[in-house]
């Protein structure tokens, strides 16, 4: 019998060493995830991409649900979410997926996006206004939450004084707290929820994006209140935690990397393009959320046999050599295009031209301001959230200049 590779605690705090090793190993491999539940980790390229969308492979939570029991170890202990907010895309297969995604996307269009762009800015500048040369800050709490965070709370007509509530949920909901903490937030955010979208579809119809998903309407079918809450949690949730650490990550990768720092500061027309790098070398999602094999599935020679939890972690795909030359560098005018950080096939991020609108604003005016900004801590010092779901930091002390 095989012994499986049981990850630790410290995974988190550089996955990167250890992905290298399996990815090494084979394109998948069937491990024991730091909290104790067993999985296939998928790390190689090609092999993620097939995982991503291969019919055989499930996101039906309701479905597969009962696997997160079956595969748990001692050690494991599970975390029930408030069902109102399971019923959202990223746990459902077609047809379900495809009723819901097409809803949402009659109000998430790219115009839409495009049109907050001056409102995004707007925002960015404000919050570097309130900073200052010399000053030392905790750059994730003074710039990169409360830019992303305020733009989906107005996006979702949500008020801006909720949003340290939301950032706590979230945070537990996707850190490892405790079962009690778990339920807590998923209890206080689906409650906060279901007053706001019961609010909203007793107003009057404006053209608001919140407004326009829940009044969306394809053929007389419309979300009903359960899925709208579980939406409005999906995209609070989804929009703000991308963004937060796409930019602490991209910042921390340039203060390490000054040259890298430096072409962008010459070249600041290059910082939309970059945000590819960004996104490749250090994505803000580690492993990719729940799937299961419904059939036997062939990854590469690697055969996962039916019912097993497939993790697939977007962090060791992107950095697969056999795709990326030199995978662990940074290059902000490599052509990083084909990044599977936004996931691939039809659950591919629906909010990915916000997150790169925002990261593009940010990084912009960040740097315009602030040019000769330093980490304030050593970089081995910095502590990474335990989470395998997120890929982000607690904190990124800087000095501004």
């Amino acid at each position: 019998m095989t012994t499986l590779t049981r990850l630790t605690a410290d995974y988190v705090q550089n996955p990167h060493e250890v992905n290298d090793l399996l990815r090494a190993e084979g394109p998948a491999r069937e491990v024991i995830l730091p909290h104790g539940l067993k999985a296939w980790l998928v790390t190689r390229y090609d092999e993620a991409k097939i995982a991503l969308t291969d019919p055989r492979v499930s996101k039906n939570v309701q479905a597969g649900g009962h696997l997160m029991a079956k595969h748990a170890t001692q050690t494991h202990v599970r975390r029930e979410i408030e069902p109102t907010l399971s019923v959202h895309m990223l746990n459902m297969d077609p047809p379900g997926h495809t009723r819901l995604r097409k809803l949402v996307t009659k109000a998430f269009t790219a115009r839409r996006i495009e049109l907050m762009r001056p409102r995004v800015q707007e925002i960015a500048a404000e919050l570097i206004a309130k900073l200052n040369d010399g000053d030392e800050v905790d750059l994730l709490e003074a710039f990169a939450f409360p830019l992303p965070i305020t733009v989906i709370c107005e996006l979702l007509g949500i008020p801006i004084d909720n949003r340290d509530d939301f950032r706590e949920w979230s945070n537990q909901l996707l850190t490892f707290g405790t079962p009690e903490q778990v339920q807590a937030a998923a209890g206080a955010m689906a409650g906060f929820l279901f007053q706001h979208v019961t609010a909203i579809a007793e107003a009057e119809p404006n053209d608001t994006f919140f407004s326009a998903l829940v009044h969306a309407d394809d053929s007389g079918d419309r979300l009903n209140t359960e899925e709208l809450i579980s939406m409005a949690f999906l995209l609070l949730v989804a929009g703000h935690e991308t963004t937060v650490n796409l930019i602490g990550n991209a910042v921390l990768s340039l203060l390490k990397n000054p040259e890298q720092l430096q072409i962008l500061k010459d070249r600041p027309e290059l910082i939309p393009a970059s945000t590819e790098e960004f996104l490749r070398l250090e994505g803000p999602v580690n492993v990719a959320t729940f799937r299961y094999t419904k059939e036997p599935l062939d990854l590469g020679g690697v055969t996962v046999p039916a019912d097993e939890i497939l993790m697939v972690s977007l962090i060791a795909a992107n950095r697969d050599p056999a795709k990326y030359e030199n995978p662990d560098r940074l290059d902000v005018t490599r052509s990083a295009q084909g990044h599977v950080a936004f996931g691939h096939g039809i659950h591919f991020c629906l909010g990915a031209p916000l997150a790169r609108l925002e990261f593009d604003v940010a990084l912009t005016q960040l740097l315009d301001r602030f040019p000769n900004l330093t980490l304030a801590a050593e970089p081995e010092m910095l502590a990474w959230r335990d989470s395998t779901l997120i890929r982000g930091l607690h904190t990124l002390p800087v000095r501004l200049a």
